[in-house]
């Protein structure tokens, strides 16, 4: 799981900043919202524009170096208002009581990259531009390593880690995890697995889905096929071999299609199935928009019902909606807010004004307690 990763000179994030997932000394939902010392997630608030979805993209970042492209522009994610040429990312997990390290350092201008490795504090792989040492390989050495590639994802896809098993456990862990744009309707997965929601349908049905709306007491369903018949209406694809999605209401009982429904209901379902899967294989879901469209108590659903039913999983999200800071859903050291200011984006973490856990979190961030909340003049 993870347990912290640090960032400087990323995005809109000019100073060093560390976001953690270690819980504190708080009791409060003790026994759904932790396993181990490890917060099972952790939601980001702030104004618009200060840095919230730069506050998970650190994670995004690291799917997208070790599976996704071995030669990804970093100098992209450099800070534009700063004049230092070097972006630090560092990572820590803690996977079967063992602590893995990955550090990551970039000189936009040069080109040249930094890795390093930690197992329990013992460095394992130390690799400078084109040249490595390496403790768990049978070569201990490289020097020709190209200039822009990750080198780390090159040990991987070449040795799967032979002998490592604590390295292959924590990459099961990472190609486990997805990050997922709600507004943009667009996810990202880090194996070879397909969770859009046709495909979903296709290998699973429709049971999954409908026992988690009947569980709710959601007033529909879902079919899935070439046609659908109410009472008054009967909708056929064009093709019998082409299926389709239909809502069906409660005590209406006639077929509306997928793109008629509701922006709310279609995010919905396009959700489930990704939380569905990282909730069953220990990974990190990624969310950012996650408010779009949705209801506060729908929010407010599937945040527990994530929490409640995962094990090793992890959410790390991005919200507008402030019913969340609550108590009674999170804990105030996995609330973060973000604030921007001439020297880029800062992080606050309720949990440093050590709030009661009796007082109202919303109340207390919307007063300026915890920092992050937009002001704006009125006329």
């Amino acid at each position: 799981m993870l347990k912290y990763y640090e960032v400087e000179n990323f995005k809109s994030f000019k100073e060093r900043t560390r976001i953690s997932l270690e819980k504190t000394n708080y009791k409060v939902l003790s026994e759904t919202n932790i396993r181990g010392s490890i917060l099972k997630g952790v939601l980001f608030v702030g104004a618009n524009a200060s840095g919230k979805s730069n506050s998970v993209l650190p994670v995004k970042l690291l799917l997208d170096i070790l599976f996704k492209d071995n030669y990804i522009s970093i100098g992209e994610f450099k800070c534009l208002f700063s004049a230092n040429p070097k972006v630090s990312l560092n990572y820590c997990f803690e996977i079967d009581d063992s602590e893995i390290r990955y550090e990551i350092e970039i000189q936009s201008n040069q080109k040249t990259i930094v890795e390093r490795l930690y197992l329990d504090s013992e460095l394992i792989l130390d690799r400078n531009s084109n040249y490595a040492k390496v403790t768990f390989t049978e070569k201990k050495e490289y020097s020709d390593i190209p200039d822009n590639a990750f080198f780390l994802r090159e040990l991987y896809f070449n040795t799967k880690f032979r002998g490592m098993p604590v390295l292959q456990k924590w990459f099961v862990f990472l190609s486990n995890s997805v990050y997922f744009d709600l507004y943009e309707k667009k996810g990202f997965l880090y194996k070879d697995q397909d969770l859009s929601l046709l495909s979903y349908l296709e290998k699973h049905g429709t049971d999954e889905i409908n026992e988690f709306f009947r569980m709710y007491s959601f007033d529909q369903q879902i079919e899935y096929d070439s046609e659908a018949h109410g009472k008054l209406l009967q909708i056929q694809t064009d093709n019998k071999e082409k299926k389709a999605v239909f809502f069906k209401r409660k005590n209406i009982d006639e077929p509306i299609p997928f793109d008629l429904e509701s922006l709310g209901n279609r995010n919905l379902l396009l959700l489930l199935p990704v939380f569905f899967n990282c909730i069953k294989n220990s990974g990190m879901l990624i969310l950012d928009e996650f408010s779009s469209g949705f209801h506060n108590e729908l929010e407010e659903l599937l945040v527990k019902y994530f929490i409640k039913n995962s094990d090793r999983s992890q959410l790390l999200f991005v919200s507008h909606s402030t019913n969340l800071l609550s108590n009674r859903i999170l804990r105030p050291d996995q609330l973060y807010s973000v604030d921007f200011d001439n020297n880029g984006s800062h992080i606050n973490r309720f949990s440093n004004e050590q709030p009661r856990e009796a007082q109202n979190l919303e109340k207390m961030y919307l007063s300026g307690v915890f920092k992050g909340v937009p002001v704006y003049d009125e006329d």
